[in-house]
């Protein structure tokens, strides 16, 4: 019978990426970490010498909890938690196994400086449209679940990053922004070591979808209607964003799991 306080690597990487996704937390040691400094999609580094303290912000949440091996750090860290009253599973194997399997990890040097709460912030111009949905998007989902996003005047975008500690996003002369043929969803992908097949296929389409190019999917015009609906729908930024989230959490799962399926209106006459 499997335990009911770990979860195995295989398993987890279907849930990343979903609404459905635990808090990842890992407790890896600064030596450990140091020889891996990557994070699976969507952790959290906290110190398993603080857990008393940081518990409280998981109440509610189910969590997992890595280490190097999945030893002693994550199931002492994972079994206080549940003393704490939060739904903790230690990963089986750890960062170790994680990486041996080849699944897609987060180089932390990569991430934007963190807000004295410990998230990202990041800020882009106002009235999104594509890439600019994508991208919180795929922060949000495989980055940072917590991450700030700021919408502003296109002129202020820069000076705003600057006096916010943000990273400026999908403007011209920044890091994070297209690169020749490349979309700024696509820079975030390769930058952050996410190219796995289902998000690769996603951004063909945001790519189609975002520089007018609707011969690289056949679903580019799709995701361009939808995005240009919700602009209209939507006149606060943050709003459209929570709603954006839901299509691109849907686009995301036809490219994990359904692009083979098909489905027609039956057509059955009488007596047929």
């Amino acid at each position: 019978m499997s335990s009911t306080t770990t979860i195995a690597h295989d398993k987890l990487a279907r849930l990343i990426g979903t609404p459905g996704c635990p808090v990842l937390i890992d407790v890896r040691i600064d030596e450990d970490f140091d020889l891996d400094p990557r994070l699976i999609p969507g952790a959290r580094r906290r110190s398993h010498r603080d857990v008393d303290v940081w518990a409280n912000e998981l109440h509610g949440k189910r969590s997992v909890i890595i280490c190097q091996q999945g030893k002693k750090l994550s199931e002492g860290t994972a079994a206080l938690l549940r003393y704490h009253g939060v739904a903790a599973e230690n990963l089986v194997g750890g960062h170790e196994a994680w990486s041996n399997a080849g699944l897609p990890a987060v180089p932390l040097a990569k991430l934007p400086a963190l807000n004295p709460l410990g998230r990202t912030v990041w800020v882009t111009r106002a009235r999104p449209k594509v890439d600019r949905i994508a991208c919180p998007w795929l922060i949000r989902r495989f980055i940072d679940p917590d991450a700030v996003f700021l919408f502003v005047t296109p002129a202020e975008v820069e000076a705003v990053a600057d006096r916010f500690n943000a990273a400026a996003f999908d403007i011209e002369n920044v890091f994070w922004s297209h690169r020749g043929a490349l979309c700024t969803f696509d820079v975030m992908i390769e930058e952050f070591g996410l190219n796995t097949e289902p998000l690769s296929r996603l951004a063909a389409i945001v790519r189609g979808a975002d520089t007018a190019r609707p011969d690289l999917a056949p679903e580019a015009p799709g995701l361009l209607a939808a995005s240009l609906g919700l602009s209209r729908l939507f006149s606060d930024d943050l709003e459209q964003l929570e709603a954006g989230m839901i299509l691109y959490d849907a686009f995301y799962r036809w490219c994990r799991d359904a692009t083979d399926e098909t489905h027609n209106w039956p057509n059955r006459r009488p007596g047929a």
